[in-house]
């Protein structure tokens, strides 16, 4: 491949929301060549439900299709339900798992991540759980049942919502983490001491230490957290992933923690692309940033991918927005809450407190809130602007940040 090639076919590497974004928007571009997505699960689909609505049983299958099973032939797009072993960029060869090579213009490698193991001994055991795929959750929920007693390592954003879930599908949880409160780098201590302190109030058993190792004892797991034995039927690994830069890496392709790429997902060969969670971009002054594993990124990742085939100008930057769902509520968190500066809080009657991130300059940096889109929405407006904004004015919870100037 090189950047001078007439690129007639694009060949994406992984399914889910980033992969299936680069081919929508290739289509909806005007793209006229060959798209293929290669997945060993075949259709794409939404993986934010798999430890909230689908676990719970509330969400089909069908449900989580990101788009209509027809809308692949109705839009010219090939699915390949396999996997991709190896990819020689100087080429434009990709082998499959089955023996088949492909020659393609162009690659997309949105190859996700693999869930980590418990590194303890006994993390290996059989009744362990992790939880990335569609087949991940089909066996977790299988096993969830009113009584079954479930240990879920790591209060994260996805160990926190299947805490929710299984709570709420009669299972008597444990939350162990090291630190308290967990995501305070997310979404700052204040808002994050808020969400850890929900878990108590619908029945969950907080732990906070370190897990040492997992035995058996007469059929039951027993996890030794500093010196304090948790009893389990199952266990859940929920202590993040590693990127998937397999396939970058045989091709010779840098890594580091993620496949490295630009402000338009291009990787060091100009014909390969990476984004989604395997993605990591290098800042201007040429270190790599953090890996973004949200939903939002993915998509606006694969709209970049996209418009740099395409020929177009990359989308404009957005604002880092994410959430997620715990105990009936949703956490919506936008901006940075972590960076240089103060927290201003706005306190509501009845209502859980809003975080705002407010910089050095007074320019808004970050919000954190409970069940209100609207005022992250008018916040992520005003971050967006980079207008000053009064620390009273934010913390007044009868100024409507909607009315602000734009």
């Amino acid at each position: 491949m090189s950047a001078h090639t007439v690129t007639r076919s694009v060949t994406v590497l992984g399914g889910g929301l980033a992969g299936l974004t680069v081919a929508r928007e290739l289509r909806a571009g005007g793209y006229d060549g060959a798209v293929r997505i290669v997945d060993p699960e075949g259709v794409p689909y939404d993986r934010p439900p798999l430890s909230k609505a689908y676990l719970e049983g509330r969400v089909t299958v069908e449900k989580l299709h990101l788009v209509p099973e027809t809308w692949y032939a109705d839009y010219g797009v090939e699915l390949i339900a396999t996997r991709a072993v190896r990819l020689d960029p100087g080429t434009g060869s990709v082998r499959l798992a089955d023996g088949r090579d492909m020659m393609t213009d162009a690659v997309v490698l949105t190859t996700g991540g693999t869930p980590r193991r418990l590194p303890v001994p006994g993390g290996e055991l059989s009744g362990v759980h992790t939880l990335r795929t569609r087949a991940d959750a089909d066996r977790l929920r299988d096993v969830l049942r009113p009584g079954t007693r479930i240990a879920i390592v790591g209060a994260g954003l996805i160990g926190a919502e299947v805490a929710s879930t299984a709570v709420g599908r009669g299972a008597e949880v444990t939350l162990i983490d090291t630190v308290d409160p967990p995501l305070a780098a997310a979404v700052g201590p204040e808002m994050a001491r808020v969400l850890h302190a929900m878990h108590p109030v619908a029945g969950i058993r907080v732990v906070t230490g370190a897990l040492t190792a997992i035995t058996l004892r007469q059929g039951a797991h027993v996890l030794h957290v500093d010196g304090e034995e948790v009893l389990a039927d199952v266990v859940l690994s929920a202590v993040g992933i590693r990127a998937g830069t397999e396939l970058a890496r045989g091709a010779g392709l840098a890594t580091d923690n993620g496949v490295l790429v630009d402000a338009q997902q291009r990787t060091g060969n100009p014909s390969v692309y990476a984004a989604g969670d395997c993605a990591r971009r290098v800042l201007p002054h040429g270190g790599p940033g953090p890996r973004t594993e949200h939903w939002e990124a993915a998509l606006h990742q694969g709209q970049s991918v996209a418009a740099a085939v395409l020929g177009k100008p990359a989308p404009a930057p957005q604002v880092p927005w994410f959430w997620s769902e715990r105990h009936g509520s949703r956490l919506e968190c936008v901006g940075v809450m972590n960076a240089e500066g103060r927290t201003v809080v706005r306190e509501r009657d009845g209502q859980p407190p809003v975080f705002f991130r407010l910089g050095p300059d007074s320019t808004l940096l970050g919000c954190a809130a409970l069940d209100s889109p609207r005022l992250v929405r008018a916040a992520r407006r005003i971050i967006q602007s980079r207008r000053p904004t009064a620390a009273e004015t934010l913390a007044d919870p009868t100024v409507d940040l909607r009315g602000l100037p734009r």
